[in-house]
Protein backbone atom coordinates (compact mmCIF):
# COMPACT_ATOMS: atom_id res chain seq x y z
CA UNK A 1 0.00 0.00 0.00
CA UNK A 2 1.24 3.48 -0.83
CA UNK A 3 2.01 5.82 2.09
CA UNK A 4 -0.20 8.90 2.51
CA UNK A 5 0.22 11.19 -0.45
CA UNK A 6 -1.03 14.42 1.09
CA UNK A 7 2.25 15.46 2.65
CA UNK A 8 3.22 18.95 1.58
CA UNK A 9 6.84 19.99 1.48
CA UNK A 10 7.66 22.61 4.11
CA UNK A 11 8.76 25.91 2.66
CA UNK A 12 12.52 26.26 2.50
CA UNK A 13 14.73 29.31 2.25
CA UNK A 14 16.04 29.95 -1.23
CA UNK A 15 19.37 28.26 -1.88
CA UNK A 16 22.11 29.92 -3.85
CA UNK A 17 22.35 29.04 -7.53
CA UNK A 18 24.93 26.85 -9.24
CA UNK A 19 27.38 29.76 -9.24
CA UNK A 20 27.49 29.81 -5.45
CA UNK A 21 30.27 27.24 -5.19
CA UNK A 22 30.44 23.83 -3.53
CA UNK A 23 30.99 25.08 0.02
CA UNK A 24 28.07 27.51 -0.13
CA UNK A 25 25.76 24.85 -1.55
CA UNK A 26 26.91 22.35 1.08
CA UNK A 27 26.01 24.84 3.80
CA UNK A 28 22.63 25.52 2.18
CA UNK A 29 21.85 21.81 1.90
CA UNK A 30 22.68 21.22 5.56
CA UNK A 31 20.55 24.17 6.60
CA UNK A 32 17.71 22.68 4.54
CA UNK A 33 17.83 19.35 6.37
CA UNK A 34 20.15 17.32 4.12
CA UNK A 35 22.95 16.75 6.67
CA UNK A 36 22.38 13.00 7.05
CA UNK A 37 22.42 12.48 3.28
CA UNK A 38 25.63 14.53 2.85
CA UNK A 39 27.33 12.70 5.73
CA UNK A 40 26.44 9.36 4.13
CA UNK A 41 27.84 10.46 0.75
CA UNK A 42 31.02 11.76 2.42
CA UNK A 43 31.51 8.42 4.19
CA UNK A 44 30.81 6.33 1.08
CA UNK A 45 32.76 8.50 -1.38
CA UNK A 46 35.51 10.35 0.53
CA UNK A 47 37.26 13.20 -1.23
CA UNK A 48 40.92 14.08 -1.13
CA UNK A 49 43.78 14.61 -1.17
CA UNK A 50 42.33 17.51 -3.16
CA UNK A 51 38.68 18.55 -3.26
CA UNK A 52 37.40 16.71 -6.32
CA UNK A 53 38.78 15.25 -9.59
CA UNK A 54 38.08 17.12 -12.80
CA UNK A 55 35.29 15.05 -14.31
CA UNK A 56 31.93 15.30 -15.99
CA UNK A 57 28.81 16.04 -13.94
CA UNK A 58 28.57 13.15 -11.46
CA UNK A 59 24.82 12.78 -11.96
CA UNK A 60 25.49 11.30 -15.40
CA UNK A 61 26.47 8.06 -13.67
CA UNK A 62 23.08 7.67 -11.99
CA UNK A 63 21.30 8.75 -15.17
CA UNK A 64 23.24 6.16 -17.18
CA UNK A 65 22.33 3.34 -14.80
CA UNK A 66 18.63 4.18 -15.01
CA UNK A 67 18.61 4.62 -18.78
CA UNK A 68 20.25 1.22 -19.33
CA UNK A 69 17.46 -0.59 -17.48
CA UNK A 70 14.32 -1.99 -19.02
CA UNK A 71 11.01 -0.62 -17.74
CA UNK A 72 12.60 2.15 -15.68
CA UNK A 73 11.74 5.83 -16.18
CA UNK A 74 14.08 8.61 -15.08
CA UNK A 75 13.11 12.15 -14.05
CA UNK A 76 15.64 14.92 -13.40
CA UNK A 77 15.12 17.86 -11.09
CA UNK A 78 17.76 20.54 -11.56
CA UNK A 79 18.80 23.67 -13.40
CA UNK A 80 17.87 23.65 -17.09
CA UNK A 81 21.49 24.02 -18.22
CA UNK A 82 22.49 20.96 -16.19
CA UNK A 83 19.59 18.90 -17.49
CA UNK A 84 20.43 19.89 -21.07
CA UNK A 85 24.03 18.78 -20.65
CA UNK A 86 23.07 15.50 -19.02
CA UNK A 87 20.45 14.59 -21.60
CA UNK A 88 22.80 15.55 -24.43
CA UNK A 89 25.50 13.30 -23.00
CA UNK A 90 23.07 10.43 -22.43
CA UNK A 91 21.84 10.55 -26.02
CA UNK A 92 25.42 10.89 -27.27
CA UNK A 93 26.05 7.55 -25.58
CA UNK A 94 23.03 6.01 -27.29
CA UNK A 95 20.37 6.14 -24.57
CA UNK A 96 17.50 6.16 -27.12
CA UNK A 97 15.09 6.96 -24.32
CA UNK A 98 13.37 10.10 -23.09
CA UNK A 99 14.45 11.74 -19.84
CA UNK A 100 11.80 13.43 -17.73
CA UNK A 101 12.42 16.93 -16.41
CA UNK A 102 10.61 19.00 -13.78
CA UNK A 103 11.53 22.69 -14.30
CA UNK A 104 11.50 25.26 -11.51
CA UNK A 105 12.05 28.93 -10.81
CA UNK A 106 12.82 30.90 -7.67
CA UNK A 107 9.17 31.00 -6.64
CA UNK A 108 8.47 27.27 -6.96
CA UNK A 109 11.76 26.50 -5.24
CA UNK A 110 11.05 28.73 -2.25
CA UNK A 111 7.35 27.95 -1.78
CA UNK A 112 7.69 24.19 -2.04
CA UNK A 113 5.77 24.00 -5.30
CA UNK A 114 8.71 22.22 -6.94
CA UNK A 115 8.14 19.19 -4.72
CA UNK A 116 4.46 19.20 -5.62
CA UNK A 117 5.40 19.39 -9.32
CA UNK A 118 7.79 16.46 -8.90
CA UNK A 119 5.12 14.40 -7.14
CA UNK A 120 2.67 15.17 -9.93
CA UNK A 121 5.22 14.14 -12.57
CA UNK A 122 5.88 10.89 -10.71
CA UNK A 123 2.15 10.09 -10.50
CA UNK A 124 1.70 10.74 -14.22
CA UNK A 125 4.74 8.61 -15.10
CA UNK A 126 4.11 5.62 -12.81
CA UNK A 127 2.18 3.45 -15.27
CA UNK A 128 2.50 -0.23 -14.27
CA UNK A 129 1.93 -1.43 -17.84
CA UNK A 130 5.11 0.41 -18.89
CA UNK A 131 7.36 0.70 -15.84
CA UNK A 132 8.62 -1.28 -12.88
CA UNK A 133 10.22 1.78 -11.31
CA UNK A 134 10.50 5.55 -11.61
CA UNK A 135 13.80 7.16 -10.60
CA UNK A 136 13.86 10.82 -9.54
CA UNK A 137 17.29 12.50 -9.33
CA UNK A 138 17.84 15.77 -7.49
CA UNK A 139 20.73 17.74 -8.97
CA UNK A 140 22.65 20.48 -7.14
CA UNK A 141 20.11 23.29 -6.67
CA UNK A 142 17.12 21.16 -5.53
CA UNK A 143 19.44 19.25 -3.19
CA UNK A 144 20.85 22.47 -1.74
CA UNK A 145 17.28 23.73 -1.32
CA UNK A 146 16.25 20.64 0.61
CA UNK A 147 13.68 19.25 -1.83
CA UNK A 148 12.67 16.10 0.13
CA UNK A 149 12.45 13.22 -2.31
CA UNK A 150 12.12 10.88 0.67
CA UNK A 151 8.57 12.19 1.09
CA UNK A 152 7.53 10.83 -2.30
CA UNK A 153 5.33 7.70 -2.26
CA UNK A 154 7.42 4.53 -2.10
CA UNK A 155 5.25 2.96 -4.79
CA UNK A 156 2.28 3.88 -6.96
CA UNK A 157 0.09 1.11 -8.34
CA UNK A 158 2.98 -1.31 -7.94
CA UNK A 159 5.53 0.98 -9.60
CA UNK A 160 8.47 1.58 -7.28
CA UNK A 161 9.57 5.19 -6.68
CA UNK A 162 13.29 5.75 -6.08
CA UNK A 163 14.34 9.28 -5.13
CA UNK A 164 18.06 10.10 -4.82
CA UNK A 165 20.18 13.21 -4.34
CA UNK A 166 23.23 13.32 -6.62
CA UNK A 167 24.74 16.78 -6.13
CA UNK A 168 28.07 17.67 -7.67
CA UNK A 169 29.10 19.05 -4.29
CA UNK A 170 28.45 15.70 -2.59
CA UNK A 171 29.29 12.97 -5.11
CA UNK A 172 32.85 13.32 -6.49
CA UNK A 173 32.61 11.36 -9.78
CA UNK A 174 30.10 9.97 -12.22
CA UNK A 175 31.45 6.48 -11.52
CA UNK A 176 30.41 6.75 -7.87
CA UNK A 177 27.04 8.17 -8.88
CA UNK A 178 26.38 4.83 -10.57
CA UNK A 179 26.68 3.29 -7.14
CA UNK A 180 24.32 5.85 -5.59
CA UNK A 181 21.45 4.59 -7.73
CA UNK A 182 22.55 0.94 -7.85
CA UNK A 183 22.79 0.88 -4.07
CA UNK A 184 19.39 2.55 -3.62
CA UNK A 185 17.78 0.01 -5.95
CA UNK A 186 19.47 -2.92 -4.22
CA UNK A 187 18.25 -1.69 -0.85
CA UNK A 188 14.67 -1.46 -2.13
CA UNK A 189 14.88 -4.88 -3.81
CA UNK A 190 16.46 -6.50 -0.76
CA UNK A 191 13.62 -5.26 1.44
CA UNK A 192 11.10 -6.63 -1.06
CA UNK A 193 12.80 -10.02 -1.15
CA UNK A 194 12.94 -10.20 2.64
CA UNK A 195 9.21 -9.39 2.81
CA UNK A 196 8.05 -12.19 0.50
CA UNK A 197 8.14 -13.78 -2.95
CA UNK A 198 9.56 -11.73 -5.84
CA UNK A 199 9.79 -12.15 -9.62
CA UNK A 200 12.52 -14.26 -11.18
CA UNK A 201 14.94 -12.81 -13.77
CA UNK A 202 14.04 -13.29 -17.44
CA UNK A 203 17.03 -15.57 -17.87
CA UNK A 204 16.83 -18.64 -15.64
CA UNK A 205 19.41 -18.62 -12.87
CA UNK A 206 21.97 -21.39 -12.91
CA UNK A 207 21.70 -24.05 -10.22
CA UNK A 208 24.16 -24.12 -7.35
CA UNK A 209 26.24 -21.32 -5.90
CA UNK A 210 26.42 -18.11 -7.91
CA UNK A 211 28.77 -15.13 -8.03
CA UNK A 212 27.49 -11.62 -8.73
CA UNK A 213 29.92 -9.31 -10.51
CA UNK A 214 29.76 -5.67 -9.36
CA UNK A 215 30.73 -3.12 -12.01
CA UNK A 216 29.97 -2.16 -15.61
CA UNK A 217 31.83 -4.65 -17.76
CA UNK A 218 32.61 -5.29 -21.42
CA UNK A 219 29.93 -7.75 -22.65
CA UNK A 220 32.44 -10.52 -23.30
CA UNK A 221 33.89 -10.41 -19.79
CA UNK A 222 31.07 -12.12 -17.81
CA UNK A 223 31.10 -15.25 -20.05
CA UNK A 224 34.89 -15.40 -19.66
CA UNK A 225 34.52 -15.27 -15.87
CA UNK A 226 31.76 -17.89 -16.00
CA UNK A 227 34.08 -20.27 -17.84
CA UNK A 228 36.77 -19.81 -15.20
CA UNK A 229 34.31 -20.53 -12.38
CA UNK A 230 32.68 -23.55 -14.00
CA UNK A 231 35.33 -26.13 -12.91
CA UNK A 232 34.50 -25.23 -9.28
CA UNK A 233 30.80 -25.80 -9.91
CA UNK A 234 30.09 -22.06 -9.62
CA UNK A 235 28.12 -19.83 -11.98
CA UNK A 236 27.49 -16.11 -12.36
CA UNK A 237 24.18 -14.36 -11.86
CA UNK A 238 22.92 -10.98 -13.08
CA UNK A 239 25.54 -8.30 -12.57
CA UNK A 240 25.28 -4.91 -10.88
CA UNK A 241 24.34 -2.35 -12.14
CA UNK A 242 21.35 -4.40 -13.28
CA UNK A 243 19.61 -4.18 -16.65
CA UNK A 244 16.10 -4.83 -15.31
CA UNK A 245 14.44 -4.56 -11.90
CA UNK A 246 13.88 -8.31 -11.53
CA UNK A 247 17.61 -8.85 -12.11
CA UNK A 248 18.23 -7.13 -8.78
CA UNK A 249 16.63 -10.10 -7.01
CA UNK A 250 18.79 -12.51 -9.01
CA UNK A 251 21.92 -10.52 -8.21
CA UNK A 252 21.16 -10.59 -4.49
CA UNK A 253 20.43 -14.33 -4.66
CA UNK A 254 24.09 -15.28 -4.75
CA UNK A 255 26.73 -16.75 -2.46
CA UNK A 256 29.47 -14.26 -3.29
CA UNK A 257 29.55 -10.66 -4.50
CA UNK A 258 32.71 -9.93 -6.49
CA UNK A 259 33.72 -6.27 -6.17
CA UNK A 260 35.60 -6.22 -9.48
CA UNK A 261 35.06 -2.44 -9.49
CA UNK A 262 35.95 -1.55 -5.91
CA UNK A 263 34.12 1.77 -5.50
CA UNK A 264 30.54 0.43 -5.31
CA UNK A 265 30.41 1.08 -1.57
CA UNK A 266 26.62 1.36 -1.19
CA UNK A 267 26.01 -1.71 -3.37
CA UNK A 268 28.54 -3.77 -1.43
CA UNK A 269 26.83 -2.69 1.80
CA UNK A 270 23.55 -4.19 0.57
CA UNK A 271 25.18 -7.50 -0.32
CA UNK A 272 26.82 -7.58 3.11
CA UNK A 273 23.46 -6.85 4.74
CA UNK A 274 22.05 -9.81 2.81
CA UNK A 275 24.77 -12.01 4.30
CA UNK A 276 26.83 -12.44 1.13
CA UNK A 277 30.60 -12.85 1.12
CA UNK A 278 32.53 -10.03 -0.62
CA UNK A 279 35.66 -10.76 -2.68
CA UNK A 280 38.11 -8.11 -3.90
CA UNK A 281 40.08 -7.68 -7.13
CA UNK A 282 39.37 -9.43 -10.44
CA UNK A 283 40.72 -12.15 -12.78
CA UNK A 284 43.19 -10.06 -14.82
CA UNK A 285 46.54 -11.47 -15.90
CA UNK A 286 48.02 -14.57 -14.31
CA UNK A 287 48.82 -13.49 -10.75
CA UNK A 288 45.56 -11.63 -10.03
CA UNK A 289 43.50 -14.42 -11.61
CA UNK A 290 45.17 -17.03 -9.42
CA UNK A 291 44.59 -14.95 -6.28
CA UNK A 292 40.99 -14.19 -7.26
CA UNK A 293 40.09 -17.81 -7.98
CA UNK A 294 41.62 -18.78 -4.63
CA UNK A 295 39.53 -16.14 -2.84
CA UNK A 296 36.32 -17.08 -4.64
CA UNK A 297 36.85 -20.78 -4.02
CA UNK A 298 37.54 -20.30 -0.32
CA UNK A 299 34.50 -18.03 0.07
CA UNK A 300 32.37 -20.75 -1.55
CA UNK A 301 33.92 -23.53 0.59
CA UNK A 302 35.36 -25.27 -2.47
CA UNK A 303 38.09 -27.84 -1.83
CA UNK A 304 41.69 -26.82 -2.48
CA UNK A 305 42.01 -29.62 -5.05
CA UNK A 306 39.05 -28.34 -7.05
CA UNK A 307 40.34 -24.75 -6.87
CA UNK A 308 43.71 -25.91 -8.21
CA UNK A 309 41.97 -27.63 -11.13
CA UNK A 310 40.12 -24.41 -11.97
CA UNK A 311 43.34 -22.41 -11.74
CA UNK A 312 45.22 -24.81 -13.97
CA UNK A 313 42.55 -24.55 -16.65
CA UNK A 314 42.40 -20.75 -16.47
CA UNK A 315 46.05 -19.77 -16.01
CA UNK A 316 47.72 -21.73 -18.81
CA UNK A 317 45.82 -19.95 -21.62
CA UNK A 318 46.38 -16.57 -19.93
CA UNK A 319 50.11 -17.27 -19.70
CA UNK A 320 50.20 -18.27 -23.36
CA UNK A 321 48.26 -15.16 -24.44
CA UNK A 322 50.65 -12.84 -22.63
CA UNK A 323 53.64 -14.66 -24.07
CA UNK A 324 52.18 -14.20 -27.55
CA UNK A 325 51.51 -10.49 -26.96
CA UNK A 326 54.51 -9.20 -25.03
CA UNK A 327 55.15 -5.51 -24.49
CA UNK A 328 58.15 -3.68 -23.12
CA UNK A 329 56.53 -0.25 -23.24
CA UNK A 330 56.90 2.35 -20.51
CA UNK A 331 53.42 3.60 -19.61
CA UNK A 332 51.36 5.73 -17.33
CA UNK A 333 47.73 4.77 -16.71
CA UNK A 334 44.99 7.04 -15.44
CA UNK A 335 41.21 7.25 -15.70
CA UNK A 336 37.89 7.62 -13.93
CA UNK A 337 36.27 4.22 -14.55
CA UNK A 338 37.54 2.38 -11.47
CA UNK A 339 39.44 -0.37 -13.29
CA UNK A 340 42.72 1.56 -13.67
CA UNK A 341 44.62 -0.56 -11.14
CA UNK A 342 43.44 -3.77 -12.79
CA UNK A 343 44.51 -2.61 -16.26
CA UNK A 344 47.92 -1.51 -15.00
CA UNK A 345 48.42 -4.84 -13.24
CA UNK A 346 47.58 -6.77 -16.41
CA UNK A 347 49.92 -4.69 -18.57
CA UNK A 348 52.78 -5.05 -16.10
CA UNK A 349 52.40 -8.82 -16.13
CA UNK A 350 52.60 -8.63 -19.92
CA UNK A 351 56.00 -6.93 -19.59
CA UNK A 352 55.19 -3.21 -19.49
CA UNK A 353 56.75 -0.79 -17.02
CA UNK A 354 54.09 1.32 -15.28
CA UNK A 355 55.64 3.75 -12.78
CA UNK A 356 52.39 5.69 -12.22
CA UNK A 357 48.71 4.77 -11.96
CA UNK A 358 46.12 7.46 -11.32
CA UNK A 359 42.44 6.98 -10.64
CA UNK A 360 39.71 9.51 -9.92
CA UNK A 361 38.18 7.04 -7.48
CA UNK A 362 38.96 6.76 -3.75
CA UNK A 363 40.99 4.14 -1.96
CA UNK A 364 38.73 1.42 -0.57
CA UNK A 365 39.34 -1.90 1.13
CA UNK A 366 38.21 -3.62 -2.05
CA UNK A 367 41.12 -2.19 -4.09
CA UNK A 368 43.76 -3.14 -1.50
CA UNK A 369 45.03 -6.35 -3.14
CA UNK A 370 45.74 -4.55 -6.42
CA UNK A 371 47.21 -1.47 -4.73
CA UNK A 372 49.54 -3.64 -2.64
CA UNK A 373 50.67 -5.64 -5.69
CA UNK A 374 51.36 -2.53 -7.76
CA UNK A 375 53.25 -0.74 -5.01
CA UNK A 376 55.34 -3.86 -4.40
CA UNK A 377 56.47 -3.55 -8.03
CA UNK A 378 57.47 0.09 -7.46
CA UNK A 379 54.36 1.71 -8.99
CA UNK A 380 52.99 4.91 -7.46
CA UNK A 381 49.20 4.63 -7.06
CA UNK A 382 47.43 7.98 -6.90
CA UNK A 383 43.84 7.89 -5.70
CA UNK A 384 41.61 10.91 -6.48
CA UNK A 385 44.18 11.85 -9.12
CA UNK A 386 43.94 15.34 -10.56
CA UNK A 387 44.81 16.31 -14.11
CA UNK A 388 47.79 18.25 -12.79
CA UNK A 389 49.12 15.15 -11.04
CA UNK A 390 48.66 13.06 -14.18
CA UNK A 391 50.50 15.60 -16.35
CA UNK A 392 53.31 15.93 -13.83
CA UNK A 393 53.66 12.14 -13.79
CA UNK A 394 53.77 12.05 -17.59
CA UNK A 395 56.57 14.61 -17.70
CA UNK A 396 58.48 12.75 -15.00
CA UNK A 397 57.99 9.23 -16.36
CA UNK A 398 58.47 10.12 -20.06
CA UNK A 399 56.29 7.22 -21.22
CA UNK A 400 56.15 5.51 -24.58
CA UNK A 401 52.35 5.69 -24.23
CA UNK A 402 49.99 7.61 -21.98
CA UNK A 403 46.68 5.89 -21.23
CA UNK A 404 44.40 8.42 -19.59
CA UNK A 405 41.56 10.89 -19.56
CA UNK A 406 40.73 13.12 -22.52
CA UNK A 407 42.69 16.17 -21.25
CA UNK A 408 45.70 14.02 -20.40
CA UNK A 409 45.61 12.49 -23.88
CA UNK A 410 45.45 15.99 -25.36
CA UNK A 411 48.43 17.15 -23.28
CA UNK A 412 50.41 14.07 -24.29
CA UNK A 413 49.75 14.49 -27.99
CA UNK A 414 50.66 18.18 -27.84
CA UNK A 415 54.16 17.18 -26.76
CA UNK A 416 54.44 14.34 -29.25
CA UNK A 417 53.70 11.42 -26.92
CA UNK A 418 51.39 8.66 -28.19
CA UNK A 419 48.27 8.52 -26.05
CA UNK A 420 44.93 6.72 -25.91
CA UNK A 421 41.74 7.52 -24.00
CA UNK A 422 41.40 5.01 -21.16
CA UNK A 423 37.62 4.68 -21.38
CA UNK A 424 37.65 3.94 -25.13
CA UNK A 425 40.44 1.43 -24.70
CA UNK A 426 38.75 -0.48 -21.88
CA UNK A 427 35.06 -0.17 -22.75
CA UNK A 428 35.56 -1.62 -26.22
CA UNK A 429 37.73 -4.60 -25.23
CA UNK A 430 37.71 -7.49 -22.78
CA UNK A 431 39.86 -7.15 -19.67
CA UNK A 432 39.44 -10.49 -17.90
CA UNK A 433 41.01 -13.85 -18.56
CA UNK A 434 42.68 -14.93 -21.77
CA UNK A 435 40.80 -12.41 -23.91
CA UNK A 436 42.03 -9.49 -21.83
CA UNK A 437 45.58 -10.83 -21.73
CA UNK A 438 45.63 -10.76 -25.53
CA UNK A 439 43.65 -7.60 -26.23
CA UNK A 440 45.15 -4.93 -23.97
CA UNK A 441 48.87 -5.62 -24.57
CA UNK A 442 48.08 -5.75 -28.28
CA UNK A 443 46.54 -2.28 -28.33
CA UNK A 444 49.50 -0.91 -26.36
CA UNK A 445 51.94 -2.30 -28.93
CA UNK A 446 49.94 -0.77 -31.79
CA UNK A 447 49.63 2.65 -30.16
CA UNK A 448 53.31 2.87 -29.26
CA UNK A 449 54.22 2.70 -32.94
CA UNK A 450 52.84 6.21 -33.40
CA UNK A 451 55.64 8.15 -31.64
CA UNK A 452 57.53 9.09 -34.79
CA UNK A 453 54.29 10.14 -36.48
CA UNK A 454 53.36 12.37 -33.53
CA UNK A 455 56.81 13.97 -33.61
CA UNK A 456 56.38 14.85 -37.30
CA UNK A 457 52.93 16.32 -36.65
CA UNK A 458 54.13 18.49 -33.75
CA UNK A 459 57.04 19.72 -35.83
CA UNK A 460 54.80 20.48 -38.81
CA UNK A 461 52.26 22.69 -37.05
CA UNK A 462 53.22 26.06 -35.70
CA UNK A 463 52.71 26.71 -32.02
CA UNK A 464 49.77 29.10 -31.33
CA UNK A 465 50.98 32.71 -31.28
CA UNK A 466 54.41 31.79 -32.56
CA UNK A 467 56.02 32.51 -35.92
CA UNK A 468 58.37 29.59 -35.52
CA UNK A 469 57.48 25.94 -36.08
CA UNK A 470 56.85 24.03 -32.89
CA UNK A 471 59.34 21.36 -31.93
CA UNK A 472 58.38 18.00 -30.58
CA UNK A 473 59.24 17.70 -26.94
CA UNK A 474 61.33 14.68 -26.13
CA UNK A 475 59.69 12.89 -23.21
Amino acid sequence: MSPPDGIAMPAKPAATGCHGGAETMQDAARAAGKSAMLDRLAADYPKGPHDQPQSMCPAFGSLRVGLRMRRVATILSGSACCVYGLTFTSHFYGARRSVGYVPFDSETLVTGQLFEDIRKAVRETARPAEYDAVVVINLCVPTASGVPLDLLPKEIDGVRIIGIDVPGFGVPTHAEAKDVLAGAMLRYARNEAEAGAVASPRTKLADGQRVTLIGELFPADPPVVAAMLAPMGLAIGPQIPAREWRDLYGALDCSIAAAVHPFYTASIREFAAAGRAIVSSAPVGESATADWLDAIGKAANISAKTIDIAKAQALAPIRAAMAANPTTARLIVSGYEGSELLVARLLMEAGATVPYVGTALPRTEWSEPDRAWLEAQGTHVQYRASLEQDIAAMRDVKPDLAIGTTPLVQAAKEQGTPAVYFTNMVSARPVFGTAGAAALPGIVATQCKGRERFSRMVGFFEAPGSTKPAKAEVV
